[in-house]
């Protein structure tokens, strides 16, 4: 899979993609980075990519001219067999979640832009954007961060990028609810005991008792994701049996 980011900090990203899970898949080739500098595109002699909002007001909006012809450039570079959807990171747009890094992974390229400043020139986004994407309800300096979040996301779900695809199966969110606890070696820690049943060597036996965590801690901490799955009479019983062992260990009845 290709990413192409239109960024005015290329170096942050190649930096910080050549690290873990995403760095062994740009070696192995699971996946090719690009990135583009709008300060490339611009003809003054200060590479100015930014001016001041008609209208008045606080901050400088990005040009129009440097990403339009920045984006001229990546799509001569993919060629005609390849045209990304261009996403653009922004506040406004629809919330990340896994469904949609799920949706990204079956593409054969992503075209990401990383805005600055008080925003972009709206002509870019009317003209060229196909959807903007956002982190959450919050502001940060530049797409960059959220950039990377969004590759490493849908790099993880690429085939052959984990030592074992079903790592990325079992992750939280994957069916639409938070992972079950995990544990390893020591048994006996000065923290506490590994759950018995994960000692049990009965798969049946675990596999229920890791639906059950998911399923309850869900429902402790994000009911939100509860309400959009349908859960089978078996998951309810399970998270019946989940509350009440919650409420009998905080003590309430």
């Amino acid at each position: 899979m290709r990413f192409d980011v239109i960024t005015l900090f290329p170096d942050f990203l190649r930096q910080a993609m050549a690290v873990g899970v995403v760095g062994r898949a740009l070696e192995r080739e699971r996946i090719a980075l690009e990135c583009w500098n709008p300060r490339d595109y611009s003809h003054d002699n200060y590479r100015s990519v930014d001016d001041r909002p008609y209208g008045g007001g606080p901050g400088m909006v990005f040009m129009v001219e440097p990403l339009r012809l920045g984006l001229q450039a990546v799509r001569a570079a993919q060629g005609e067999g390849l045209r990304s959807p261009v996403v653009l990171m922004s506040p406004q747009g629809r919330r990340f979640d896994q469904g949609l890094a799920r949706e990204w992974a079956r593409l054969p390229g992503l075209t990401l832009v990383c805005g600055r400043y008080e925003g972009l020139d709206q002509r870019f986004i009317d003209s060229y954007v196909e959807s903007e994407v956002s982190l959450g309800d919050f502001v940060i300096s530049g797409g960059e961060l959220a950039a990377l979040t969004m590759i490493d996301a849908v790099t993880r779900l690429l085939p052959g990028v984990l030592h074992t695809d079903a790592s990325a199966e079992q992750d939280s969110f994957m069916d639409g609810l938070l992972d079950c606890p995990h544990y390893t070696r020591p048994e006996q820690a000065p923290e506490g005991a590994v759950p018995g049943v994960l000692l049990s060597g009965n798969h049946a036996l675990i596999a229920r008792w890791r639906r059950k965590q998911s399923l309850g801690r869900s429902w402790l901490v994000r009911p939100d994701l509860l309400a959009k799955v349908e859960l089978s009479k078996k998951d309810r019983l399970l998270l019946a049996e989940f509350v009440a062992e919650h409420r009998i260990k905080i003590g309430v009845q």
